[in-house]
């Protein structure tokens, strides 16, 4: 007995309808990561979060939604301020420096300063979480009355990301729900970052690798933040034209 074929649909929809989509797609995304980062809920039991480890100042939490869970990391970062911060973390042809797992981060289109349509890919020697996964994900960026900065990460629904960009043949089509990143500027030019992720990987995994997301998140945040660090010691240097290091642009490959 033959085994049914995938699922081929796809919708082509217009460049301003997609727009609106994701405005308003965003918008309880953002809210979902303000109310994750609002520091008077932190360590409220009712608010469901489950602190899993506290280590060297940063925390990582979890809390269920259905059947998957949505896990969640903050941490202080001195002297660094938002938008430094952001400019490494929101530099996606440097993005592999801090994530060793992905092979590919591309910007399909620009909907707007703040709005842009990104492909994430992973590769065959990823761990088993994000092997062979991909991502077409909208990427919102707004700046709060308080100065706090928010990027709403998710994945646009099968069928938009089919007409946009189709999947390659050996790939799974990934979905991130709410993700994204909280940077609140404190005094001294310092700021404490959250970021919230909640993934489903598509294809069969045990329950255990989607629910075991912490482990890379702790390797992700050691790899950013000394690449944050980095930057800013780079920005504090002289400028010096035979210098090597690498300087963080917001460079976004065409």
């Amino acid at each position: 007995m033959s085994s049914p074929a995938p699922c081929t649909r796809s919708w082509s929809i217009s460049e301003d309808s997609l727009r609106r989509y994701v405005y308003f797609a965003s918008e309880s995304c953002i809210q979902e990561l303000l109310s994750a980062s609002d520091t008077t809920r932190v360590g409220n039991c009712n608010d469901g979060w489950k602190v899993l480890t506290l280590d060297n100042g940063v925390e990582i939490s979890k809390r269920r939604s259905g059947s998957l869970h949505t896990f969640r990391s903050r941490w202080l970062l001195r002297s660094v301020s938002p938008e430094q911060f952001i400019t490494v973390a929101n530099a996606i042809d440097a993005a592999k420096q801090w994530d060793s797992d992905l092979v590919e981060a591309k910007y399909i289109k620009d909907l707007a300063d703040n709005l842009s349509i990104i492909r994430l890919r992973f590769g065959e020697s990823s761990k088993p979480l994000f092997r062979n996964r991909e991502f077409i994900v909208y990427e919102r960026r707004e700046t709060m009355d308080d100065g706090t900065l928010v990027v709403a990460v998710a994945s646009l629904p099968k069928e938009i990301a089919a007409g946009l960009h189709p999947k390659q043949n050996n790939a799974i089509r990934a979905l991130l729900l709410q993700s994204g990143w909280v940077v609140e500027r404190l005094e001294d030019d310092s700021c404490m970052v959250t970021y919230v992720i909640q993934l489903d990987p598509g294809g069969w995994l045990p329950k255990c690798f989607v629910n075991r997301l912490n482990t890379k998140l702790v390797m992700i945040i050691e790899n950013l933040k000394k690449q944050v660090q980095v930057q800013v010691q780079v920005q504090a240097c002289p400028v010096n034209n035979n210098d090597d290091n690498f300087v963080y642009t917001s460079g976004r490959e065409k």
